[in-house]
């Protein structure tokens, strides 16, 4: 191992703690109504999916319980949870729609319940798509000076490691890692962290992550090894979540969150949506006035489930 001018105070700044952290953890109806079904042809990995043509909607699941009896011809099912949490299940046809058109008139009507998380998010899905721009538009311009700005960085490295300073070099087998003051480039197998100033860059198998302390924002994006995607757009108080499974049939969540809460009180609202090519799809939505989804999210994922399969 070499190490070049070891240091004792190079902190590690706020955001990006947290970043590190996010890095690792990466490395049914009663009363007479019943369910009607056929096999789908959509075989994959994760089992077949059901093509439903009555919801089945229990008394009970988990923490849910239902209101009345399954209304729209069997299609539509309304449960509530706990803290007033409500739960809708319902049995959606694509009627030449794509499952993409359908889910998103859904995200539209759900985030309106969240108008302040839905202008945070988007605000910083803008900027995201700005600062995009601006680093494609320095790349192009980069070319012509690449020598220069190499020629002064080698010169300030020279002149930085005579005078001392918060500079660190170490190197090993599989292990790279230089820093300077606020900013470091970290490389290990799998691994590569970067950090430039406020903000902070981890790539971790098939994700990304990125976050920047000045305006509170972090953004994750990528895929697991058996292609399923996964989005995370985090804005101060306000976070939306997003999963899709490979494959051609449905098999999407989508949540939005925020600190404070609406003027109707919710705090987490968000969907679970299954179906086979071609449709139906089992869609449950889910308006919750505690961002904790592990009660009222779940067992709406398990209404899903029953009737659309895993």
């Amino acid at each position: 191992m070499n190490v070049y001018q070891d240091t004792t105070s190079m902190p590690l700044r706020p955001f990006l703690i947290p970043t590190l952290c996010a890095a690792t953890a990466l490395a049914a109806c009663g009363d007479g109504v019943r369910i009607s079904s056929t096999r789908s042809e959509n075989n994959d990995e994760k089992g077949v999916l059901k093509v439903v043509e009555t919801l089945q909607c229990p008394q009970t699941m988990g923490s849910l319980t239902r209101k009345g009896s399954a209304s729209a011809g069997g299609t539509v099912c309304t449960y509530v949870g706990p803290k007033g949490a409500e739960v809708s299940l319902q049995l959606v046809a694509l009627d030449g729609k794509t499952p993409a058109d359908v889910l998103k008139t859904f995200e539209q009507r759900l985030s309106a319940d969240l108008p302040r998380a839905m202008a945070a998010i988007d605000a910083a899905e803008a900027r995201a798509r700005a600062d995009a721009a601006a680093v494609q538009a320095d790349a192009a311009g980069a070319a012509a000076d690449t020598a220069q700005r190499a020629a002064d960085t080698a010169q300030a490295a020279a002149d930085q490691a005579a005078a001392g300073g918060d500079r660190a070099s170490v190197r090993a087998p599989g292990v790279d890692i230089e820093a300077n003051g606020d900013d470091a480039t970290v490389r290990l197998p799998g691994m590569r962290i970067e950090t430039r100033g406020d903000k902070a860059s981890v790539r971790i198998g098939g994700f990304q992550i990125n976050a920047d302390d000045s305006d509170g924002s972090a953004r994750v994006t990528g895929s697991s090894p058996d292609g399923d995607n996964v989005s995370i757009n985090a804005q101060d108080d306000a976070a939306e979540v997003r999963a899709a499974a490979a494959g051609e049939a449905t098999r999407a969540s989508w949540m939005l969150t925020d600190n404070r809460a609406s003027e109707s009180g919710w705090r987490l609202v968000g969907y679970e949506a299954r179906g086979p090519v071609g449709g139906p799809l089992v869609i449950a939505t889910v308006r919750s006035r505690d961002r904790n989804r592990e009660r009222a999210f779940e067992d709406a994922r398990d209404l899903v489930a029953l009737n659309a399969g895993e």
